[in-house]
């Protein structure tokens, strides 16, 4: 049963999150998340209401840049297409607080056509959701997005590797629908939190961008997630995931972290 929202619109540009959306590295900053399915919804209202819709053309890369401290306080979105195409073209969205850009994002838009006869190469499916046990997450992370999702991992979480189901009950824009896509990916940053290779009462190792490559456009409800967490000698890690939802691989995404002592 639906129990809220991650955001309240405000108007056109501008959201207040709400309590579910604060972060795991601080609860008074928001969770990656959630923001980054916000900055998708933002990407597909401007599509849509801008330049009216367009067929044929997918979200197939998107890339987020997080620029600074993600506050809990009200965000502003502001798309714009920079590379207009009828089978390429390139958006950007900026996400502010107070102002100040905190997040820049670009997608890449490419033709879709049928290419059944030589699609292959993806990632076994995934065990169902249905068939795995839930995982209380909130026993390893705090804030309001971490206790709103519902996690299933395939098997026990290791240090550095898991496998994982996550979905959430809640709507990402109150009074808003929202695609399939945007939902999928305000579920996707959690991947850095699912195999955590030291504790994070005792290690920081927060991403600093995400992202992701899609060659199947996902279908809502989970968002699948096979993640390996590799740290480097120097202060550096990346979480690397093969992205799924229920029919199979849908595409990776990447994280490039900041590893430090606390």
């Amino acid at each position: 049963m639906n129990t809220g929202s991650y955001f309240e619109p405000i108007d056109e540009y501008r959201y207040k999150p709400t309590t579910h959306a604060s972060g795991a590295w601080d609860v008074n900053e928001q969770h990656f998340s959630p923001l980054g399915g916000l900055i998708v919804h933002a990407m597909d209202r401007h599509l849509a209401e801008r330049e009216g819709p367009r067929d044929g053309l997918a979200l197939s890369r998107i890339s987020f840049d997080i620029l600074g401290r993600l506050a809990l306080d009200e965000t502003e979105i502001r798309v714009e297409t920079l590379r207009p195409g009828r089978t390429i073209e390139l958006i950007e969205a900026v996400a502010l607080i107070a102002g100040r850009p905190v997040v820049r994002a670009r997608a890449w838009r490419l033709a879709a056509s049928d290419t059944a006869s030589v699609a292959g190469g993806a990632a076994d499916r995934l065990t169902p959701p249905g068939e795995v046990e839930p995982w209380a997450m909130k026993s390893v992370w705090p804030g309001g997005y971490i206790a709103s999702i519902d996690v299933r991992p395939l098997a026990p979480p290791q240090p550095g590797r898991t496998t994982a189901w996550i979905a959430t009950p809640l709507d990402l824009v109150a009074g808003q629908a929202s695609s399939a896509l945007a939902s999928y990916v305000a579920l996707v940053d959690t991947a850095n939190g699912i195999a955590v290779r030291q504790s994070p009462t005792e290690w920081m190792f927060p991403n600093v961008d995400l992202t992701l490559h899609l060659h199947r456009q996902p279908v809502g409800g989970w968002t699948g997630l096979d993640t390996t967490v590799t740290f480097g000698p120097t202060g550096q890690g990346v979480t690397s995931t093969v992205l799924h939802d229920v029919e199979g691989a849908v595409g990776h995404a990447q994280q490039i972290l900041t590893v430090r002592p606390m």
